[in-house]
């Protein structure tokens, strides 16, 4: 799942890209801090290349595409003026006027002759089509007719053939999409269709594309990849985005999904998915779900995490169900979700969960530890050191003590325990944790053990 969630990442800064007034930087471009720091300091062009680069850093696109304009007219043989003609180019690109758009284009050409082993050239040929999508969506009709054909060979290639690559390919279908999303769909349809491995990320991304596509063609595209695509990164991915239309139809075929797919990597994406669908009846699915016996122990644990995280109408159930549960890690993980929540007699409830010695003793000492972390005051904590008759849990009861030092009561508990309990081991245990108080009434409790 996390590489799922990385692709997603990289396709929001691929869709925002085109919007030039507001958009972050593209993915690869690096925008986000601008071109590297000056390299250079005795090169005649670095004062402009720093201005140029403190410009690009405060939005003054204007400004920045002067003083990287300087360099190569200035110092055409200065080592900064194969990327300042990017990083001019970019800087006009940003400013989304159609003459400055235009004036990208022509440097970027003329990097592309004079400067083939400039640093930026990989991203040079991304940032050309940006523009050219860019001129198009503006009216400019030779720059549609390129975007469009760009496009249609990127659905036809493969990663890696023609000399291109899968950020150039998506950035041409991201611009047709912005220009012409009823041209872009059965591009991005043929993309999909692909099921060569060397495609697999290629189709991941077209994947996020088509779901900012809305409407039935999108979903059923969708639907489509979720159980038939060969990848199970690309599979999860689409499940995913199903969850984000929230229509009935999707719900379905997440449940499908669930249901039918032995691929635990997806199974869990459809769990998440699931937690992200605001239908009543999503919830319904994951409690189904984490009812069940049979299913991988991971995945049933994240179903009850999910359901947590669903809303605090979810407390009673997840207490019912904690008692009907065998399983340790799945109690344990109710147990987390409840504190999470606060609220609805979840704090009380987890405390007498600690309280119960019936209960294994790892879930014991799980539920005083988030019994504490809930907000149980310390005092009832304390309390509870004397009507503990295990040993573990009276360390367990030490130990949340030693993390609320700071609050009133702690400190004195604590000095007792020290001072007067007849057990040696937990006599060591708070004498440990007085240690790290910087209390005096500490200091002098521990002069006086040694003392004896």
């Amino acid at each position: 799942m996390p590489r799922t969630f990385h692709l997603i990442a990289a396709g929001v800064a691929l869709l925002a890209a085109p919007l030039v007034a507001q958009s972050p930087a593209p993915a690869r471009l690096a925008l986000a801090e601008g071109p590297p720091p000056s390299a250079f300091p005795q090169d005649p062009g670095d004062v402009l290349y720093r201005q140029g680069r403190e410009a690009l850093n405060r939005g003054d696109w204007q400004v920045a595409a002067r003083r990287f304009q300087q360099i190569r007219q200035s110092y055409p043989r200065s080592r900064y003026t194969a990327d300042a003609l990017y990083w001019e180019a970019w800087a006009r690109y940003r400013t989304g006027r159609p003459d400055q758009l235009r004036m990208a284009l022509g440097g970027l050409d003329t990097q592309r002759r004079q400067y083939p082993r400039a640093g930026t050239r990989g991203d040079a040929e991304n940032l050309r089509l940006r523009i050219q999508g860019e001129l198009a969506r503006q009216g400019d009709s030779h720059a549609a007719e390129q975007v469009a054909g760009a496009a249609r060979s990127a659905a036809q290639c493969g990663s890696g053939r023609n000399g291109g690559d899968d950020d150039e390919r998506m950035a041409a279908l991201n611009a047709l999409l912005q220009m012409d999303a009823d041209q872009a769909m059965p591009l991005l349809r043929t993309v999909l269709a692909r099921r060569d491995a060397c495609s697999e990320e290629l189709r991941a991304r077209a994947v996020f594309l088509v779901a900012q596509k809305a409407g039935t063609d999108a979903e059923s595209l969708l639907l489509d990849v979720a159980q038939r695509d060969p990848s199970s990164e690309v599979r999860g991915q689409a499940v995913f985005w199903l969850s984000q239309s929230g229509t009935e139809r999707s719900l379905d075929a997440i449940e499908q999904i669930l249901r039918t797919t032995r691929d635990q990597d997806v199974q869990g994406n459809a769990l998440f998915a699931l937690s992200q669908h605001r239908s009543p009846r999503a919830g319904q699915v994951l409690r189904a779900y984490a009812e069940r016996d049979d299913v991988n122990g991971d995945l049933r644990e994240k179903a009850i995490f999910f359901l947590g995280q669903r809303g605090p109408e979810n407390a009673p159930y997840l207490r019912a169900l904690f008692g009907r549960l065998r399983d340790e890690e799945a109690k344990n993980k109710i147990l987390f979700s409840l504190a999470q929540m606060r609220g609805a007699g979840n704090e009380q409830w987890i405390l007498n969960v600690a309280s119960d010695a019936g209960q294994p003793m790892g879930v014991r000492k799980q539920a005083l530890f988030w019994a504490s972390q809930a907000g149980v005051p310390a005092g009832t904590i304390g309390g509870l050191y004397d009507r503990m008759r295990d040993q573990e849990m009276r360390e367990q009861v030490i130990f949340a003590l030693s993390q609320r030092m700071s609050e009133p009561g702690v400190l004195d508990k604590i000095l007792e325990i020290a001072r007067r309990d007849p057990n040696r081991e937990l006599r060591q245990k708070a004498i440990f944790w007085l240690g790290q108080s910087r209390d005096p009434r500490a200091a002098r409790a521990l002069q006086e053990i040694i003392g004896q």
